[in-house]
């Protein structure tokens, strides 16, 4: 019997999965929440709770940080700067904004890249640039499985 599956490998299962808002099926359409949802699916064959219907800017109105608040209900948290392949990144896109894009760690540094999901590119794996390493707040793993 094989062993399981990392989250980044099933992650790159989902690239080439075209961005659609609020979708989490590998083919047809996921954003970076949704890839997130269908990796969690493949991992532990259901998801860790309902997501709501939720619009482009959710959660920015009111200043919550939703992501963020889901992300410690069901993952592990670790220090910022101690991600590993696997590992869940939340960003910030703009400073004193919520944290609102996440993505799945696929190789580590030098060379460093994530697995993510975004508007006009769809899932892609994408090198951990300077410009991308500064918008982290928030590092995850994924829960042990029993």
């Amino acid at each position: 019997m094989s062993p399981p599956m990392s989250p980044q490998e099933v992650a790159r299962g989902w690239i080439g999965t075209p961005y659609v808002h609020q979708a989490s099926r590998k083919g047809a359409g996921a954003d970076c929440l949704g890839l997130l949802r269908g990796v969690w699916r493949e991992l532990y064959g259901t998801e860790p709770e309902e997501v709501p219907a939720y619009s482009p800017d959710w959660s920015e109105p009111q200043r919550e940080e939703r992501l963020w608040a889901a992300a410690r209900r069901h993952l592990v948290e670790k220090p910022v700067r101690e991600f590993a392949p696997g590992d869940v990144l939340l960003f910030r896109m703009r400073a004193g904004s919520v944290a609102k894009h996440l993505g799945i760690v696929g190789r580590p540094a030098p060379g460093a890249s994530f697995i993510h999901s975004y508007s006009g590119h769809g899932v892609v794996e994408s090198p951990l640039s300077a410009p991308w390493r500064r918008r982290i707040v928030a590092a995850f793993g994924f829960p042990i499985q029993e």
